[in-house]
Order: C-alpha cells, then sequence, then structure tokens
C-alpha cells in the first residue's frame, strides 16, 4: 500500500479530524503543539499515512530536526510520548519502512519513534518486529492518575506522609494558589523553573518556547503557581487534550521545599481538573535514574508503565566520552549567570529535540 506524506499536518483539517476521531490522540499530536515546535525551533512536522484522499484513517507525525550537529527524523520532539495513530499492523509496518528508507536515501541519520503503549521492536519470544530493525534507545517510567474517582477518594491514595502531610502543611502554612496565563505569572513559573533546571546542571528552555505554548494552547494551558507570603515558590505548567491533563514542566525553590508547596500545587490542579470534568492526569515520563521524581508521582496515587523509545538505525555513543562531556557542563552551568544560563538554553535546546 503506497505511502503519502501530508506536510502541513496543523495547517490541515484533515489531522484534526483524525484527532478528533482517534482514542490515543494527545495534545503532543495537536495542531497546537506543533506550530509551538515550528515556530520556536524550527522543526518541520509532516504525517505519514497508508489512506488516500481526504479521509485520514490513519497517521504518524514526525518532525525533521535540522541542526549543525545532526539531521534526524523525530516523533515527536520534546514530548513525553507521541503515539503511532495506526490500528492494522500492516498498515504501521509499511509506515516504519517508509521512514526507514527515508533515512537510508534521503540522507537523515536517524528516525527515533515515542509511543506510549505500542512495540516496534521484535518481541523476545516471537522475534515478529513491524518493519525494518527498530531498536530500543531509551526507556522511561510514565505516570497516570485517573481523576474519575471523587476527590476525597483520590486524596486517600496519595501517600499518607510524604503527599497528605506535605499538602496540610502547605495548607496551615498559608500558601497561596492562582492560575492563568498572564506574563506575572509566565515570568514567576520562569524564575523557578530556571532554580530548578540550575540545581541539576541544566539551562532552562528558551521563554519563548513557553510564550509560543500560551499563544497556541490559549486556555488549554495553565500556570499553576504557590506562593507564600506573595513570594512564588512553586509551579508548574499543564496542558488539556480531551479528557487529560498533562503535567509537562515545573520548578521550584528549594528554600520553601518544606512547605509542601508541590504536593499542594498537585492537589490543587488535580482539583482544578476534576471541575473541567477531565478524568486522566498523565504525570508525563522520568528517567529510570531518577528514583525521587518515581517515588513523588508513586506518592500521587499514579499507576507507573514502561515507555521504549525506538530509533533507526541504533547508534551507540561513547559512554566514556559523553558522560565526561555532562559531568562538564553540569559543573559549568552551577555557576552561569542568568543571563548567559538562558542564552545556553536557547543556543542548545533546538539541537537536543
Amino acid at each position: 500500500m503506497p505511502v503519502t506524506v501530508l506536510e502541513d499536518p496543523a495547517g490541515d483539517p484533515c489531522w484534526s479530524e483524525l484527532l478528533d476521531r482517534h482514542p490515543a490522540a494527545s495534545v503532543f499530536h495537536s495542531p497546537a503543539w506543533l506550530t509551538a515546535l515550528q515556530q520556536t525551533y524550527g522543526y518541520e512536522p509532516f504525517v505519514v499515512t497508508t489512506s488516500t484522499g481526504t479521509n485520514l484513517g490513519n497517521g504518524l507525525v514526525v518532525c525533521r530536526v535540522k541542526s549543525w550537529a545532526s539531521r534526524r527524523l523525530v516523533s515527536l520532539p520534546f514530548s513525553d510520548h507521541c503515539e503511532p495513530l495506526v490500528d492494522r499492523p500492516d498498515d504501521l509496518s509499511e509506515l516504519l519502512a517508509f521512514l526507514a528508507d527515508q533515512v537510508r536515501d534521503a540522507g537523515w541519520r536517524s528516525v527515533e519513534l515515542r509511543p506510549r503503549h505500542v512495540a516496534l521492536s521484535a518481541e523476545p519470544d516471537t522475534g515478529d518486529a513491524l518493519g525494518p530493525p527498530f531498536r530500543v534507545a531509551e526507556t522511561f517510567a510514565l505516570h497516570t492518575l485517573d481523576l474519575r474517582p471523587d476527590a476525597a477518594a483520590i486524596f486517600r491514595r496519595f501517600h499518607p506522609s510524604s503527599t497528605q502531610r506535605a499538602i496540610r502543611r502547605a495548607e496551615r502554612e498559608g500558601l497561596t494558589y492562582e492560575a492563568g496565563t498572564s506574563e506575572r505569572l509566565l515570568a514567576s513559573f520562569y524564575r523557578l523553573l530556571r532554580l530548578s533546571r540550575r540545581r541539576h546542571g541544566l539551562p532552562p528552555q528558551p521563554l519563548a518556547w513557553f510564550r509560543n505554548l500560551v499563544a497556541c494552547l490559549g486556555e488549554r494551558l495553565t500556570i499553576h503557581v504557590a506562593s507564600k507570603d506573595g513570594q512564588p515558590v512553586a509551579g508548574i505548567l499543564t496542558l488539556s487534550f480531551k479528557r487529560t491533563m498533562v503535567y509537562k514542566y515545573g520548578g521550584s525553590d528549594a528554600r520553601y521545599h518544606r512547605l509542601g508547596a508541590m504536593p499542594f500545587l498537585f492537589w490543587r490542579a488535580i482539583q482544578q481538573a476534576k471541575i473541567q470534568g477531565l478524568e486522566e492526569l498523565d504525570l508525563g515520563r522520568a528517567d529510570l535514574d531518577q528514583p525521587g521524581l518515581i517515588a513523588f508521582k508513586d506518592h500521587l496515587g499514579a499507576t507507573r508503565s514502561t515507555a521504549n523509545y525506538y530509533r533507526y538505525p541504533e547508534h551507540r555513543p561513547g559512554v566514556a566520552a559523553s558522560d565526561w562531556v555532562v559531568r562538564t557542563a553540569r559543573r559549568v552551568v552551577v555557576h552561569l549567570p542568568d543571563a548567559a544560563l538562558d542564552l545556553a538554553g536557547r543556543v542548545l535546546y533546538r539541537h537536543l529535540g
């Protein structure tokens, strides 16, 4: 079956109609997310499909990532997961083969796919694979929280000491909560994000990325900020699509961690999601070497699963050399002034998607 390329999914109503119909569609497939990626980083989104005509029956969305480091195909940059919206294995095999041909024939270094559930490589007990030999490149923990029970039942599922007690501490300390998309809230959130990224030896994502997300997603994006005596101490950014709220970014001031601001913020975001009639909180991915983050999400009563990212062809960079570069960069980042740290983010993230 021939494969067709849809070059402008963000502006094509056929893509939006498929998202409306398909149960696996997420905010990361949405035209708003694709537009923000293109506006901020210059990535070129396109969709491959085995459908013909104006009615899309399936689709796999990919971005062309072009940088001084390499030319790659990624589905999708800066997205925790991006399921192929393809129901028939034969159709998915055709699309994977097409993307592999693009790598071989059009000079792309690799293609990387980030499905939430679909396995793209051979299962050990069957040896069967879909299309070309995609291999697992990275593995992450994913957490989701069922929001359908009433709020009291959700609170009871929180860990009694690390989460419930922290929320009660935050309430006793008089932390206040504010949500919206104003420039003031964005500035507060970004300052907190920068503090957290610095602690981890990383630059923050460009401020333009968040401004573009706000502009493109509108009411489907919310910035949540907790403050103590008027001073913002923690912030998270969530996205919504259909019946799901997605936690995407967060930051905090370490001087106030004892107040329980982060559990307090998630509790308030959950309450807001309930008011909006949402049914799931997608808490996003965590590296397997981040036990603290994984435990935090576990303690919210979330269900943990595993997500594999797949790459073709398989590349194996020198582990010792790359580790040395990362360790050196993190030591430098900690000492950079804010302006230099922000500049590093603007320069680097375009090449990292």
